[in-house]
């Protein structure tokens, strides 16, 4: 059975219980503050378990695209080392919003696996919840008895909280589950140890394939539970690990969903999968983690060096280097993989196939840029290595190359042991604990239960049509971050105020009560389909009617931004081609930020072209035409763009302006005209095909032409009132030119006469010709001086110092026989002596410079430099 029909199969069977199949979310989570990635099945269903929102059938079915590489779901270590943890996985699932319960969920896989996928009955175990004394809670005998009419008593298995009780996090619905495991292995193994002993032990062939997840309790903040009013059904099934089974592999990367990748690999590198352990681990690495990264960036999520985007980043780095450690490879080629993972999953995910070339194009560069990162970290490390005064390197230095440089501290540890060095390995951990620990204090969120003052299951947003509204506050909670401090989440029945979402930024306002106290409203976000608000303090009086106010000056400049994205679309399709594509925006009230798809910068003249494209459009006055609740394939037959990584309901909102077309839940101006004018301020690369622009409108381009015309009044009196500001700075720019010149072969004639002078002055000092003095040269006439001396002269040792406009500079030169001799490496020597100029620096080990901003210490510096060859 294929993996493509194992899919099949599995929805088919669903859709015959009455289950609505769903496509599956975008694995880049983007409006859900609590998680960057989907990570299980359920997650785009959180608000119907919260009852924030109806679902429009209560059965429901997928195969969702799930990554667990960050918080507590992390199997990234495991991937490669083992043969059925992965970072990007098939999730499928099943569930019941309030509708069926355990004994429906139970049956239907039972029925599922052993009567349509014909498994054998005699290698499944499933496990029940044991209970808990901590949350009060006594074995799950309903499910126990339903498994019981089903299976022998022998195969089922007790699990604690741990394996056998889900939590959606620390707060939340949650409750037990039961597992159903399979047993692999082979009837000799099976007859010398029971299978139950070997379930949740990590055995590579007795496998857990499917959780049933009994959600009936919600998680106070007090870590108490309580029963929900509706209970739901919650499944995930590994899809690869199912297919393991179902093809008779023994590991997952021997099935269909993984092999061509595999085949790719051996034909790329040279080298054979099954022949040698460290091989066969670094092929299923590069494996699993090309289709992790290939999806977020079908998704949307580039790599880059913070949040999400790092996680991408570091997954491919974890790639890259196992490919370029054991099997040999020094150049790109993870992004060759893109081409027969898209061949291969193209059908059940078009999105592959759509991105296809601008997947590979990011991977490629990706690949250049650490490959090139991996040959300065290894020059690093060898300097490292060199300076080291005994056998154990410091686990403060590996984690500098690892912080700082992205060596991986694996290659690391490796390295030294191929040259009879080991690594501070406590050390390390130390460091990378501490600065874990800062991550952790500086991002972590405690949050308070839910005070609810009124019921009301309508949270309406009216803030399209109206600024200011009266509102009754529905739920608070307090929340307390080491960033924003304490702050109040409030929830009205209804709202003005746009939450955070499509790149546009949450509104800012007020809350008046009826005794004239004001709240304000600092941020608003959306968390599971609700409108939360954020603010400072709490009303003294939480129940009655307040007046919602949203800050009409920055909805109105955020407004023209988000429209002039827009029309940036347009004119970009227009006039660069239809291959651009938006990838990511930015809306704030002073000005946006677009990222397109696009293989070359922007000439000066395209520039000019996007720009009087989208003005004459804000001059043609063109009107909003705005549709609430289209059907969605309606909407794309109109020709409303649709964007890559977005999740878009059965019912859309389309804005319109002109021949600008776009599914969009964002707020915009009535007319262009009220735009007032775009004008670009920048545009560059952000990836390999990937470009960005920055713009502004509004008030913010009259405050720009403001200054630059004040600005040009300045230079036109400091050039006393020259007719022609230009043509005079473009003549005082070649008269600098022409003196700079002068300048720099009168530096070039004192250096050579002073070098005869220092020549004269070298001292016998720990075998080196040594001398420490300052001169009165620049930094780069100091380091001309200091090669031609070393040209002329062996085992040279010199530190030069110069002050220039109040700064500090120390230059430290040492001969290359004076380096490997005596073990010397000016980089360190000067980064070390810099303290005592209140400064830092470094270089190579033969020159290296440091600057400081305390003159005062050079007499020190230079004196302490000589006890570095006694």
């Amino acid at each position: 059975m294929t993996s493509q029909e194992v899919r099949n199969q599995f929805l088919n069977f669903f859709k015959e219980k009455n289950h609505k199949i769903v496509p599956s979310a975008p694995m880049v989570m983007k409006d859900d503050p609590t998680l960057m990635f989907t990570n299980a099945g359920m997650n785009q269903f959180k608000e119907y378990f919260l009852g924030n929102s109806v679902p429009k059938s209560k059965r429901l079915t997928d195969t969702q695209k799930c990554l667990r590489v960050s918080g507590k779901h992390n199997d990234l270590e495991e991937v490669g080392k083992d043969t059925y943890h992965h970072t990007m996985f098939e999730m499928l699932g099943n569930w019941s919003i309030g509708d069926y319960f355990k004994k429906e969920a139970i049956a239907w896989a039972w029925e599922l696996l052993t009567e349509v996928y014909k498994i054998d009955k005699d290698s499944l175990y499933v496990s029940v919840f044991e209970g808990s004394e901590d949350d009060n809670l006594p074995l799950d005998q309903e499910a126990y008895d339903l498994w019981k009419a089903i299976v022998p008593e022998n195969r089922i298995i007790k699990g604690n909280k741990k394996d056998n009780f889900w939590e959606m996090g620390d707060q939340g619905p949650c409750g037990p589950c039961s597992e159903i495991h399979v047993d692999i292995r082979s009837k000799e193994e099976k007859a010398k140890v029971d299978g139950a002993s070997l379930v949740n032990q990590d055995h590579p062939q007795v496998v857990e394939i499917w959780n049933l997840v009994f959600m009936q309790f919600n998680r106070k903040a007090n870590g108490s539970l309580e029963p929900l009013p509706e209970k739901h059904i919650d499944t995930g099934m590994g899809f690869e690990r199912l297919c393991m089974v179902l093809q008779g592999k023994q590991s997952n990367y021997d099935t269909d969903v993984f092999t061509p990748l595999i085949r790719e690999v051996e034909i790329i590198t040279g080298k054979k999968y099954g022949k040698d352990e460290q091989t066969d681990i670094a092929i299923r690495v590069i494996s699993d983690h090309v289709r992790a990264v290939a999806f977020s960036i079908a998704d949307g999520q580039l790599p880059s060096n913070t949040g999400a985007g790092y996680v991408i980043r570091r997954i491919l780095r974890r790639a890259i280097r196992y490919g370029f450690t054991f099997l040999d490879t020094n150049k790109p080629f993870i992004y060759r993989l893109v081409k027969v993972l898209s061949e291969q999953m193209g059908k059940a995910f078009p999105e592959l196939k759509e991105q296809h070339q601008l997947i590979e194009n990011v991977i490629k560069e990706e690949e250049s840029s650490f490959l090139g990162t991996l040959e300065q970290g290894l020059v690093l490390l060898d300097s490292v290595i060199k300076s080291s005064t005994d056998k154990t390197i410091e686990g403060e230095k590996a984690f500098e190359l690892y912080d700082t440089f992205g060596f991986p501290i694996d290659l690391t540890a490796l390295i030294l042991e191929e040259k009879g060095y080991q690594l501070d390995t406590e050390g390390f951990e130390k460091a990378l604990k501490a600065q874990k620990d800062r991550s952790r204090a500086a991002s972590e969120v405690s949050k308070d239960d839910w005070h609810i003052v009124m019921t009301d299951a309508e949270q309406e947003f009216i803030g399209y049509d109206s600024l200011q509204a009266n509102v009754k506050l529905v739920k608070y909670r307090k929340v307390t971050s080491k960033k924003e401090g304490d702050q109040y989440q409030l929830v009205f029945n209804l709202t003005p105020f746009y939450a955070e979402g499509g790149g546009q930024v949450g509104d800012k306002g007020y809350l008046e009560a009826p005794n004239g106290d004001v709240t304000y409203i600092v941020d608003t976000k959306r968390e599971n389909n609700e409108i939360v608000h954020f603010a400072k303090s709490l009303p003294k009086e939480v129940s009655g009617t307040f007046k919602a106010v949203v800050d009409e000056k920055q909805r109105r400049r955020t407004e023209s931004n988000h429209t002039a994205t827009h029309l940036l679309h347009q004119a970009l399709r227009e006039i660069l081609g239809t291959h651009v594509e938006q990838k990511g925006s930015a809306v704030h009230s002073k000005y946006l930020r677009f990222d397109f798809s696009h293989f070359s910068k922007l000439t000066t003249e395209e520039l000019r072209e996007v720009e009087n494209f989208v003005n004459a459009r804000i001059d043609g006055h063109l009107p909003l035409e705005e549709s609430r609740n289209v059907p969605m394939q309606e909407a794309i037959e109109q020709g409303a763009m649709a964007l890559f990584g977005e999740k878009y309901g059965d019912t859309v909102r389309t804005i319109r302006f002109g021949q600008s077309i776009e599914l969009c839940g964002g707020t915009h101006v009535k007319n262009t005209a009220d735009i007032w004018h775009f004008k670009i301020v920048s545009e560059g690369a952000v990836a390999a095909g990937i470009r960005r622009i920055e713009a502004i409108t509004s008030d913010a381009v009259k405050e720009f032409y403001f200054n630059n015309n004040r600005m040009l009044f300045e230079i036109k009196d400091i050039l006393k009132n020259s007719q022609d500001p230009v043509k005079s700075v473009a003549s005082l720019q070649e008269e600098n030119a022409a003196l700079k010149k002068q300048v720099e072969q009168l530096l070039k004639d004192k250096a050579k006469g002073l070098k005869n002078e220092l020549i004269a002055e070298l001292q016998d000092l720990g075998g080196a010709k040594f001398l420490a003095k300052k001169v009165d040269l620049d930094a780069g006439g100091i380091k001309d001086l200091a090669f031609e001396m070393g040209g002329q002269v062996d085992k040279l040792f010199l530190l030069m110092a110069s002050e220039n406009d109040g700064k500090a500079v120390l230059s430290c030169y040492i001969s290359k026989d004076l380096v490997a001799e005596k073990n010397l490496n000016a980089g360190t020597i000067v980064r070390e002596l810099g303290k005592y100029i209140q400064g830092g620096g470094g270089g190579q080990p033969f020159f290296a410079t440091a600057g400081g901003k305390n003159p005062a210490g050079i007499p020190e510096a230079l004196e302490k430099v000589r006890e570095y060859l006694k």
